[in-house]
């Protein structure tokens, strides 16, 4: 019972991801990009939390982290360069 639960949770979860991977492509605005992005990041956790569950062991916790460290920090990478145009602030000596 619980085998079938996590497969039908790991097929609706990729039918997530595809839908963000269609709107990467097709999303009028950068905005909208940025945030199936995020959301990719955030079905890819919950796909790996499925497969520990499905394998059950507890050595895809630090992939998960991983992957949310990742994605937090592409997305305030983002903001930033949306916010100021670049990422990376450099103050030049003259």
């Amino acid at each position: 019972m619980l085998d079938t639960v996590l497969l039908i949770a790991l097929v609706l979860l990729s039918i997530a991801m595809l839908i963000c991977f269609i709107r990467i492509i097709k999303g009028p605005s950068t905005l909208d990009r940025v945030l199936a992005l995020d959301s990719i990041g955030i079905n890819l956790i919950s796909m790996t939390a499925v497969v520990s569950i499905m394998l059950r062991s507890e050595a895809f916790v630090d992939i998960i982290l991983l992957i949310g460290i990742l994605s937090f920090i592409g997305t305030i990478a983002f903001s930033k360069f949306m916010e100021r145009g670049v990422v990376f602030e450099r103050k030049r000596d003259r």
